[in-house]
């Protein structure tokens, strides 16, 4: 049985507001009303530009949402980790922070230890096609930072305007929302906050395989992403 969630996703207004703009898109499927300009005021941004899931997490915790992120962030996170319940996790994250000089990994570690000392959960899950489904079939949309590169297979960027170059550019990251999938064909549909995407020109909703997307999102590892970020209202206790 095929599942698609109704998600109204608008433009994001520059190359920097691709997660928030999907953020705002999810609130707004909850019945959540915050003009798009305001949340981008609102939600951190790392100082090199963009976001990072974590921190999108964040401003949804603060806003009385329960949040898990399923990360595959290898660089961020060793696997060992996950093996015992009742790891810290934050003092790991802390500790290897003192061993690893770089600015971003730095600016996560202090998102993720606050983000798990204000009860977002954190889970280390094989990615695959049926957690996809079983996470849709929920009706929840997922919220997730991937390698924009591999998903549009496009040239790497390179300079101020991320124009595409084959030598000289680097892999980039993005945020899409995944909002159904058709078993029969294998396809996941996606919302894309970018009304010029490579994939359809100006629709912002298209198909893609779901491989396709797997590899996408564990490619994220390369711009410090590689997450599905869950999003959902609080249970009435």
């Amino acid at each position: 049985m095929s599942r698609h969630i109704e998600l109204e996703i608008l433009p994001q207004p520059d190359d920097q507001t691709c997660g928030v703009t999907c953020l705002h898109a999810v609130y707004g499927y909850y019945g959540l009303s915050i003009p798009l300009p305001s949340l981008i005021d609102e939600v951190e941004h790392l100082a090199s530009g963009g976001t990072l899931g974590v921190l999108l997490g964040l401003d949804a915790l603060r806003r009385g949402f329960d949040v898990t992120i399923y990360t595959y962030n290898l660089n961020m996170f060793d696997p060992s980790w996950f093996e015992k319940r009742g790891t810290n996790i934050q003092n790991k994250l802390l500790r290897q922070a003192t061993f690893k000089d770089d600015p971003r990994l730095t600016s996560a570690t202090r998102a993720y230890v606050e983000y798990l000392d204000q009860g977002g959960k954190l889970k280390y899950e094989n990615l695959s096609p049926n957690l996809v489904r079983r996470l849709l079939k929920k009706g929840t949309p997922l919220l997730t930072g991937l390698s924009a590169t591999y998903l549009y297979g496009t040239a790497r960027e390179f300079g101020p305007n991320d124009d595409y170059d084959d030598i000289r550019g680097t892999p980039s990251g993005h945020f899409v929302v995944v909002v159904g999938y058709s078993p029969q064909g294998r396809a996941v549909q996606i919302a894309d906050p970018w009304h010029q995407n490579p994939i359809t020109g100006e629709d912002q909703q298209y198909s893609v395989d779901i491989d396709r997307l797997i590899a996408a999102i564990l490619l994220g590892i390369v711009t410090f992403d590689a997450n599905l970020l869950v999003i959902q209202p609080k249970k009435a206790q």
